[in-house]
């Protein structure tokens, strides 16, 4: 079995503000965060623990990072807004310094990872990510291009994360996994470049 214990949209939620020297993330380092998707992932870990003891059941269970990718809704994740407001000719609003950083994974490599995670059942927590950070405001110079659009900075939204990204060794190590997407391929994937 496997079990996704964060989405593209919380993932950096589960794991709260994780401390600068220990980014990338490794598996299961959460900060101490109260939010109901800290607790959520954690609440689910402690049940497929017990499943696995109880019922002998194998588990896989992925933290994924920031997915992004072709036909992804506007309102998940930064890549798809920036995407929206490139087709629209409109500027994206950018909350807080635009200096804040993310681990963004194109979609087919997650989707290698879950194929690969099937077939494993070590009852472990497994990142998929590729392990570096970038920040929004690079994130949208790479996908503006020559638009000449430029964002308009809003005030940071209380709670956001700072710095985000998470280790892929284990993937490495257990799944044979590592992500083969770099940001550029996937981003002229989403807009239509390839």
């Amino acid at each position: 079995m496997v079990a996704p214990v964060s989405s593209d949209r919380i993932s950096s939620t589960v794991y709260g503000e994780v401390a600068v020297r220990d980014i990338p993330a490794k598996e299961g380092k959460f900060a101490d965060a109260v939010n109901v998707p800290n607790v959520i992932a954690r609440a689910i870990l402690d049940l497929l623990s017990v499943y696995r003891e109880v019922h002998a059941v194998e588990y896989t269970a992925l933290a994924v990072s920031n997915v992004y990718g072709p036909r992804q809704r506007t309102e998940d994740g930064v890549v798809a807004s920036f995407a929206a407001a490139l087709a629209a000719g409109e500027s994206p609003e950018i909350y807080g310094s635009g200096r804040q950083t993310r681990d963004f994974i194109f979609v087919e490599d997650v989707v290698d990872a879950y194929v690969r995670a099937a077939t494993k059942g070590d009852g472990l927590l497994i990142n998929v990510g590729t392990g570096v950070q970038t920040t929004i405001a690079g994130l949208w110079k790479a996908m503006s291009g020559a638009s000449g659009l430029r964002p308009t900075t809003v005030k940071a939204r209380p709670g956001d994360i700072t710095r985000f990204a998470i280790s892929p060794v284990r993937a490495r190590i257990h799944l044979a996994w590592a992500p083969f997407t770099d940001l550029a391929d996937g981003l002229a994937a989403l807009l239509g470049g390839d």
